[in-house]
Formats: C-alpha cells, sequence, structure tokens
C-alpha cells in the first residue's frame, strides 16, 4: 500500500514538472513572440518612417529638427533605439528630422524684450528655446541678457535659441539683519559696506563735531528679518540720554 503511495507520488510530482516546464516555454515563447527589431529609418522623410516603423508594430515620435549639410532637409538624420535593436511591440522610436544646411544667422537679441526677441527669431526661421531668469543688476526688467548660440554664430545644430531674461524685480534681494542695541557708529558702517544707503538720522545722533553718537541703536527701518534691495536706505534711531562721545 505505501509503495503504492509512493509511486502515485512520483507520478505527481512528474506531471508538475512537465506543467511547469511547458508553462516556462509557451511564456518565454510569448514573451520573445512580441519582440521586434528596429528598423533603418535614417533617409527617410518622416511619412515614410512611421509606415516602416508601424508595420512593425512601434511608433514613430518626431522629437527634434536640426541642421545637416549632409542629409536633405525633411529627411530623418538620427534615431533611438538604433537600428537592429531588439525591443517590444508599441515601443516608441524617437528621431530627429534634418532642416537642411543652416541659412539663417543667429540675430544679436540682448536687451530685447521677450516678446521682440520671439518676434525677430521668428523672421528668421528659428524658435525660442528654454528660457532661465537671473537678477542682472542695471538691467532692466524682463529683457534678453543672454543667449545661447551668439549673436552672428554660424556654426550651428539647431534653430532653437536659448534666452536668459533678468528678472522682474531685478534688484538683488537680501535680507535685513538685526542692528538693535548695536552702538551707531558700527551700524552705520555696516550698512554702507552692505552696498546700502544710510537714510537721514535724527539730530541726536550726531557728536557736536559731526560725527555718529557712540549710542546703541533703539530702532530701525526696515525692521529685522525683511527682505529688501540693494541701495535701500536704512533708518535709525537711538536711545535718548545715551553717551554721545
Amino acid at each position: 500500500m505505501v509503495r503504492k503511495l509512493f509511486q502515485y507520488l512520483l507520478l505527481a510530482l512528474a506531471l508538475l514538472l512537465v506543467f511547469l516546464t511547458s508553462a516556462l516555454l509557451a511564456m518565454r515563447f510569448a514573451i520573445h513572440g512580441r519582440e521586434v527589431q528596429v528598423p533603418r529609418l535614417a533617409a527617410l522623410s518622416p511619412s515614410q518612417a512611421e509606415r516602416v516603423a508601424n508595420d512593425e508594430g512601434l511608433v514613430l515620435s518626431v522629437g527634434g529638427r536640426f541642421y545637416s549639410s549632409d542629409v536633405p532637409a525633411g529627411r530623418i538624420i538620427s534615431q533611438a533605439p538604433a537600428a537592429g535593436s531588439t525591443v517590444r511591440r508599441g515601443w516608441k522610436v524617437v528621431v530627429s528630422e534634418s532642416l537642411g544646411p543652416q541659412r539663417a544667422a543667429i540675430p544679436n537679441l540682448l536687451g530685447q524684450s521677450y516678446h521682440a526677441a520671439a518676434i525677430n527669431l521668428g523672421h528668421r526661421g528659428l524658435e525660442i528655446g528654454s528660457v532661465a531668469t537671473v537678477h542682472f543688476p542695471g538691467a532692466p526688467p524682463q529683457v534678453v541678457v543672454a543667449q545661447n548660440p551668439r549673436p552672428d554664430s554660424s556654426n550651428v545644430s539647431s534653430p532653437r535659441v536659448d534666452l536668459v531674461l533678468s528678472a522682474a524685480d531685478n534688484g538683488q534681494q537680501f535680507v535685513m539683519p538685526n542692528f538693535i542695541g548695536e552702538l551707531l557708529p558700527k551700524a552705520a558702517k555696516a550698512v554702507e559696506a552692505a552696498g546700502f544707503e544710510l537714510g537721514k538720522l535724527p539730530a541726536d545722533a550726531y557728536t557736536s563735531d559731526g560725527h555718529f553718537a557712540a549710542a546703541p541703536v533703539s530702532h530701525q527701518f526696515p525692521q529685522a528679518g525683511q527682505k529688501v534691495t540693494a541701495g535701500t536706505a536704512i533708518y535709525f534711531g537711538i536711545k535718548r540720554g545715551s553717551p554721545q562721545r
């Protein structure tokens, strides 16, 4: 009886092993059955490349347009994944389209507003690329203070021009320190050294010979912790009755 049960157990294990092996083979076949090789799309037009990609079960996406002296305008200049790569069906193939040889010179956009720069580029068949904003002392707000490629560049690969604009609040900002309790001469020196202006002080803030009174600051404007820009006027008051040495 025990021997018979042992034979049944061996038979069940053998059937289970056969089932698992068949399942693994079927899964492997299903996975590899959905894999395709990426076709070569270089030199095709976007519409031709899309048909070729779709025939292989792939999706085409035009990711950019670049100047090329070798590939005619309107033809595919590069692709990713590369031709011959193995991918799953439904995979996206990103291609770049040639604009042909560069014809437009890069204009000088420095000092122009964003709107004016966009019109200037559009007239030349160019586009605005990335846009960054920085504090740029001395420049009016919201104008171009830098560009890439530089003006009059000739060896350019992309029709996009990246811009850097001056910030709307273009003055550099600082956090107002706390001068309460500091002696007035020391506080006034720190203010001027930091690039701020010292506002008009009360008469008792000066000694008889015109120097700052060696008295502690009792109040200030702007108050400590407020944001101020370079050139802001700082006002102090001192404790009345303090020594006027």
